[in-house]
């Protein structure tokens, strides 16, 4: 059987080799270092597994601009939001170093800087998210970065550890698995939230037109009032278990911060699912937004400019219960207004309140997984 490509063509591997890496650690004092946030480790691991390909790095100021303003890499390769890592302007790293990443004293990876720049963070925000409206936590992030950005090769030293190691798999792996699976077509399912039964139903008819189905929700930095992540994590085992065919579906995570950057998120998230091995990609109502910054639909529209990205976006409308029609439809197949929302903000309101979401809303066991947890919620 023949698998999708990864985006550009091959999956990029930059972790170091072991004798290489003993030498590097053993002479680690005389490197100069950067430190770096979790979230920033996540990219370097990200990069290193190929789960980033092509990026063999931290964007250089061609491709960072052409990412700005023309939403792809300066070769033309559909790219939509930035990969950088920012310092200190005045930390004596020059172009040519070879600057070691550490997160607190964990030594991550060894960086080859190319090239070291300035950028308009103002730029950056309206070219990316759209706004520069600071309440936005994309926005917020980026007027917090630091004013330099480095450029250049990584090579990963030490991956950190997680604590959801078994679901944790590289892109290698997932291809592997799909293969071994037998699967020529599997659709991708981004969340960053416990399932309802709008979200089962979404899956499970775009399941319905391939052979497996990626369940694949961000496990990493998200904004207050988002579920916690092992919360996502066990509220899909209980779903899969009770609900779902064993042989049809994969859960894995992706290991990042959520960005909210919408319509170019989106895009982003499905060149990684592509990366992952899966030909197909769900995209539903207000995919990676965050208050009424993009329009519902957006995340759609926004693949039109997109017919070389190589992976086929699957479109979803809103699914509601019709009372009518007795169970989840859509606008699409569904005449009748008689009809109950799948509203998020009610169900977390029931939940903060200690109640069950009803069962036409939420599987009681995904319910029960929520209700359990005491805080649901991410502080």
């Amino acid at each position: 059987m023949t698998q999708i490509k990864p985006h550009g063509g091959k999956l990029i591997n930059r972790t170091l080799a072991e004798q290489k890496r003993k030498k590097i650690l053993e002479q680690s004092s005389e490197y100069q270092s950067v430190p770096i946030s979790v979230d920033l480790m996540k990219d370097v691991e990200n990069i290193a597994s190929g789960l980033f390909s092509p990026l063999e790095g931290f964007n250089c100021r061609e491709d960072f601009d052409s990412i700005l303003y023309n939403k792809r890499l300066s070769n033309g390769l559909p790219w939509t939001l930035p990969i950088v890592l920012d310092t200190d302007d005045d930390n004596g790293i020059k172009e040519g170093d070879e600057v070691l990443l550490k997160n607190n004293d964990h030594i991550v990876a060894v960086v080859q800087v190319e090239e070291k720049f300035g950028y308009d963070k103002r730029a950056y925000a309206e070219q990316v998210f759209g706004t520069n409206d600071a309440a936005h936590p994309g926005v917020a992030k980026t007027y917090s970065m630091k004013d330099t950005l480095l450029g250049g090769k990584i090579s990963l030293i030490n991956e950190s550890q997680t604590p959801y190691f078994k679901y944790a798999m590289k892109p290698a792996e997932t291809r592997n698995l799909f293969k071994e699976n037998g699967w020529e077509k599997v659709v991708g399912f981004q969340t960053r939230n416990v399932a309802h039964l709008g979200h089962e139903y979404l899956q499970k008819s775009a399941l319905t037109m391939v052979d497996g189905l990626f369940i694949n929700p961000v496990i990493g930095k998200k904004k207050k009032g988002d579920f916690r992540d092992e919360v996502i994590l066990e509220s899909y085992e209980v779903l899969i278990d009770n609900y779902y065919p064993k042989d049809r579906v994969v859960l894995g995570i992706f290991q990042t911060e959520m960005r909210y950057a919408g319509p170019r998120e989106a895009i982003f998230h499905a060149i990684v699912r592509k990366n992952y091995g899966c030909t197909h990609f769900i995209i539903g109502r207000d995919h990676a937004g965050v208050g009424s910054y993009y329009h519902p639909y957006a995340a759609q529209e926004i693949f039109k400019e997109f017919p070389d990205i190589g992976i086929e976006p699957m479109f979803f409308m809103s699914f509601f219960h019709c009372n009518k029609c007795g169970g989840i439809t859509n606008d699409k197949v569904c005449p009748h207004n008689d009809r109950i929302d799948f509203s998020g903000t009610k169900m977390r309101q029931m939940i903060e309140s200690g109640q069950r979401p009803p069962a036409d809303s939420m599987r009681p066991e995904v319910a029960d997984v929520i209700l359990k947890s005491g805080n649901p919620f991410v502080d």
